[in-house]
């Protein structure tokens, strides 16, 4: 059944997000394309520099297609990678979970 235009998405980030993984991330984002989107990242364990190259070209996608784009969730072997390799998304974040 397809989803209405427009409707917000959400998107469950896999425990590790590795070279393997990104190919699958990449693939998962582009099908979301078009509406608002939600990123869980809570259970995140590892992440590589891939996955976020990734999730920063999805991000300035949705920002082209201005539609939002955020995380709702994210856990701190994520947040704290992100801030290893020099990466903010403080606002992308859900105001619950900035510091």
């Amino acid at each position: 059944m397809a989803s209405k235009k427009g409707e917000q998405k959400a998107l469950k980030l896999a425990a590790v997000l590795d070279l393997n993984e990104a190919s699958n991330l990449k693939a998962n984002i582009l099908s979301m394309r078009g509406a608002p989107l939600t990123i869980d990242a809570s259970g995140v364990e590892r992440v590589g520099a891939q996955c976020v190259q990734v999730l920063m070209a999805a991000a300035k996608a949705w920002e082209v297609d201005k539609h939002p784009f955020s995380y709702g969730k994210a856990s701190e072997a994520f947040l704290k990678t992100l801030q290893l390799i020099g990466v903010n998304i403080d606002h992308l974040l859900a105001k619950e979970i900035r510091q």
